[in-house]
């Protein structure tokens, strides 16, 4: 994934927005297939990965993925992150596409914990359709979901890497960053 990360089509997209210091924060394969398919609810994306646990004013609660650190950071450190979605297979609303509240990333006084209203979002959701080959770019803070596949003769293949700009407080590290 880090070389897919790194390569020039992908930093050609993250560069203009968070700058030429921007690296991996995190990188995950999302895979919807025949006994692999789900819903999910609408929520934010408020978590980081961090190499260790580090009690920091701010940061919190705690809890561990997959043997990896996560933690809530402070909403400014989610604004100045941006997500690139990958697409490897096409992605519609059949095959369980990236539903988005526009503008939702943005909201005056937002609030991680506040309980998220799903029948506003399903008002104002819009379906990401996104070819194979394409790429979305989101703000972890958006407002997200998706519906099961419906289709199962197609895939919905994602290649999710989230990409940030500016070290953590308190001597917390990025889980993927390489660079200091």
């Amino acid at each position: 994934f880090r070389d897919v990360a790194d390569s020039h089509a992908v930093r050609h997209l993250v560069e203009p927005i968070l700058g030429s210091g921007a690296f991996i924060a995190r990188s995950l394969l999302f895979d919807k297939r025949d006994g692999a398919n789900w819903d999910v609810s609408w929520h934010r994306d408020a978590t980081i990965a961090v190499r260790a646990r580090i009690d920091v004013p701010g940061y919190g609660p705690w809890s561990v993925k997959a043997g990896v650190h996560h933690v809530r950071p402070p909403a400014h450190v989610l604004a100045g992150m941006l997500t690139v979605r990958l697409h490897l297979d096409d992605c519609d609303e059949s095959n369980g596409a990236l539903l988005v509240v526009p503008g939702s990333h943005a909201s005056p006084g937002l609030d991680l914990a506040a309980a998220i209203d799903a029948s506003l979002c399903e008002t104002h959701g819009v379906a990401c359709v996104v070819p194979a080959g394409g790429a979305l770019l989101m703000r972890p803070l958006i407002l997200h979901a998706s519906k099961r596949a419906v289709d199962m003769s197609r895939r919905r293949r994602v290649l999710h890497l989230e990409f940030a700009a500016s070290a953590l407080d308190g001597g917390l590290r990025w889980a993927e960053q390489t660079t200091e």
